[in-house]
C-alpha cells in the first residue's frame, strides 16, 4: 500500500491528495469530490504515510493494518464506521490482536475503517497494490538474475579531442545591467 501523498486535515472532513506546494500553502484535493482546495501551514496536518497504532510491542503503521483490512476482505470495503462499539473493538482485535486499548481509543478506529473505505472508493487501495507488485521483487525473479550472465563492460576510448577551428563564434549579448550612481556633495565655502 502506498499512502504517500494523502493526508487529513483537522476539521476537514474526508481524506485529501497533495496535487501541488505553493509559496505559503500546499494544494490538495478531495478524494471524494475532487475539489481541490489550499491547506495553509496553520492547519493540523497528518500524513497517513507517518501515522502508527499503538500496540504492547511495538507500533504498526497504518500502511500494514491497510494492507491487513485489505487482504482479510479480498480487496473490498469493511465495516463501516458508523457500525456500534463493540464490532468494531472485535474487527479490530481480529486483525490487530495487540493493539494497545488503553491508548488507542475507540474513534481512532473509527477513522481507520472510515479511511480505509475512503481509500477503497476512491481506487487509491487498488492503484497502490498493483504497484507495489510491480516493484517488490519475488524469489523467482532473483533466480532469473541469477541465471543471465552479467555483460562486462569494454572500455570505451575516445578520439583525443581536436583543438576549434580558427572562425570565431559571435560574442554572447549580455542583459545591460542597471548601475546605481551616487552623487558626492561637494563643499564649496572655505
Amino acid at each position: 500500500m502506498n499512502l504517500t501523498g494523502i493526508i487529513s486535515i483537522a476539521g476537514k472532513p474526508g481524506l485529501f491528495k497533495v496535487v501541488a506546494q505553493g509559496k505559503n500553502n500546499i494544494i490538495v484535493e478531495s478524494l471524494e469530490d475532487k475539489k481541490r482546495t489550499p491547506a495553509y501551514s496553520s492547519d493540523r496536518i497528518s500524513a497517513l504515510d507517518d501515522i502508527s497504532i499503538y500496540t504492547t510491542d511495538e507500533d504498526v503503521s497504518l500502511k500494514v493494518i491497510m494492507k491487513t483490512i485489505y487482504d482479510k476482505e479480498n480487496g473490498a470495503e469493511t465495516i463501516s464506521h458508523k457500525d456500534d462499539k463493540k464490532k468494531l473493538e472485535n474487527y479490530i482485535l481480529e486483525i490487530l490482536p495487540n493493539y494497545d486499548q488503553e491508548r488507542v481509543y475507540i474513534s481512532d478506529v473509527k477513522k481507520i475503517f472510515q479511511w480505509y473505505n475512503l481509500l477503497h472508493k476512491s481506487g487509491e487501495l487498488k492503484l497502490a497494490e498493483k504497484e507495489e507488485e510491480s516493484e517488490t521483487p519475488t524469489a523467482e525473479d532473483s533466480k532469473t538474475e541469477e541465471k543471465v550472465p552479467k555483460k562486462e563492460k569494454k572500455a570505451v576510448t575516445s578520439a583525443p579531442k581536436s583543438k576549434p577551428t580558427t572562425s570565431k563564434a559571435a560574442p554572447k549579448t549580455t542583459a545591460s545591467k542597471k548601475v546605481a550612481t551616487v552623487k558626492t556633495s561637494t563643499s564649496r565655502g572655505k
